[in-house]
C-alpha cells in the first residue's frame, strides 16, 4: 500500500511521557468514558471551562507527531468528544493513547 502513512512517532522518550502526563491529567479530570473497538477510539470528556481547547491542542500536537493516527474533536451536549482512528498495526499504540487518558498521571 504505497499511500500508508509510516508508524513512526517523531517524539523522544522524555516528549512523550510529558505527552502522556498530559494526556492523564486530562483525563482524571474531565474523562466520562472511553471506547476502544479494535481500531478507533472514543473518549468522551465532561466539556467543562478550557476543556475544548485542551484536547483539540492535545490532538492538534499529537497528529504532528505521529501522522498515522487521526483524531478529531466534536462537541455533543456537555461533552468533548475525541475520536482517535489507527491503522491496525498501530493498535498498541492507540491503546497506549486511551490508557493514558484512563490512568491518570500518578500512573503515567
Amino acid at each position: 500500500m504505497p499511500d500508508a502513512l509510516p508508524i513512526v512517532c517523531s517524539h523522544g522518550a522524555p516528549d512523550l511521557s510529558e505527552r502522556l502526563t498530559e494526556f492523564g491529567a486530562l483525563g482524571r479530570g474531565e474523562l466520562l468514558a472511553a471506547r476502544v473497538e479494535s481500531t478507533r477510539a472514543v473518549l468522551r470528556l465532561a466539556a467543562g471551562a478550557g476543556v475544548r481547547d485542551r484536547v483539540v491542542a492535545l490532538a492538534e500536537a499529537e497528529s504532528r507527531c505521529c501522522a498515522f493516527l487521526t483524531l478529531r474533536v466534536s462537541d455533543e451536549p456537555d461533552e468533548v468528544v475525541l475520536a482517535i482512528d489507527a491503522p491496525a498495526v498501530a493498535q498498541l499504540v492507540l491503546e497506549e493513547l486511551v490508557d493514558a487518558f484512563r490512568a491518570g498521571p500518578e500512573a503515567v
